[in-house]
């Protein structure tokens, strides 16, 4: 059995939640008009990257259940920068998941931005800002934020991003429950029904107001009641979550994760006791400052070093 390449590039992908999330209605190419605030928090998958002989994008999970070619996000975020850079050699990646799937946290998305920048790196080549963005959307809604980290404003759907200024430091629960699992797609189907003209036009000018607010605002989520409706064990979370000292809580994303907001990691931690069936992670809100820093080198109007 051929040995694994050893690493030379290794990087943390972070998940995201969802702060505020509104859904305003479809689109003419079938997506969804959103307006939402992603915020990065500390929980990660880790990549790692190294140049391979074979012209390829070879890729390994330690998640037996991900795929591992063309269906898997990492593999087609690598074989695009490769192919974008003209490289003749290939890439290996590793993926170690710590980030649930199908929980709303952004974990594909993340690693799948993280892959545009580790092959990026791993080539010492540098893209213009803009044409980095344009094959993150390419891949997916939400992979040019993770280009960008910290706290952001997303629009359209999702992928125009625009960073906000920074609040303070959030220590969060975020409970990943073993026996739920949320497809986007369906979650989406669920919500549309509900859209009004008057809805989206009051919602747009609470959103507003909610951008600039540096302390962060009320929680939000549009897919909570049609998501919670059809797993009622999520509203059960969420109770259970503000019950045992969460100041505030809402869904992540489309679901199936829940967080809350806490006062103190200690607080945190004793609530995470409530749920022993479930995964759950004591995590923090990171600034872009540390999101930069984290995936060195700094993300500005060349990304790559």
């Amino acid at each position: 059995m051929r040995s694994l390449p050893k690493p030379s590039l290794r990087l943390p992908a972070f998940a995201k939640i969802n702060t505020c999330l509104y859904i305003l209605g479809r689109r003419p190419d079938g997506y969804h008009e959103l307006r939402t605030i992603f915020q990065t928090i500390s929980l990660h998958d880790t990549l790692e990257f190294s140049m391979i002989r074979r012209a390829a994008v070879e890729l390994e999970c330690d998640d037996p259940t991900l795929p591992s070619g063309r269906q898997n996000l990492v593999w087609r975020a690598a074989t695009a920068m490769r192919k974008r850079l003209g490289l003749r050699a290939g890439v290996h990646i590793r993926l170690e998941k710590r980030i649930p799937v199908e929980r709303g946290l952004g974990g594909g998305s993340s690693d799948a931005a993280v892959a545009l920048l580790g092959v990026m790196r791993l080539a010492r080549r540098t893209l213009p800002a803009a044409e980095l963005l344009e094959l993150a959307a390419a891949l997916g809604s939400d992979v040019p934020f993770f280009l960008l980290g910290g706290r952001a404003l997303g629009v359209g759907r999702g992928q125009e991003i625009y960073p906000l200024p920074e609040t303070p430091r959030l220590r969060l629960l975020v409970v990943s429950p073993k026996d739920v699992a949320v497809s986007t797609r369906k979650a989406y189907g669920w919500v549309t029904s509900r859209l009004t003209k008057q809805r989206m036009e009051s919602t747009l000018k609470r959103f507003c107001a909610l951008c600039w607010n540096q302390q962060g605002g009320p929680l939000h989520n549009d897919f909570e009641g049609a998501v919670f409706k059809r797993h009622p064990r999520l509203a059960r979370i969420k109770r259970a979550l503000f019950l045992h000292g969460a100041a505030e809580v809402a869904l992540a994303g489309s679901g199936s994760a829940v967080f809350g907001i806490f006062p103190s990691p200690a607080k945190a931690r004793r609530a995470a006791q409530q749920f022993p069936n479930d995964q759950v992670f004591v995590v923090k809100t990171l600034s872009r400052d540390e999101y930069r820093r984290a995936l060195a080198p700094p993300l500005g109007r060349r990304i790559g070093h």
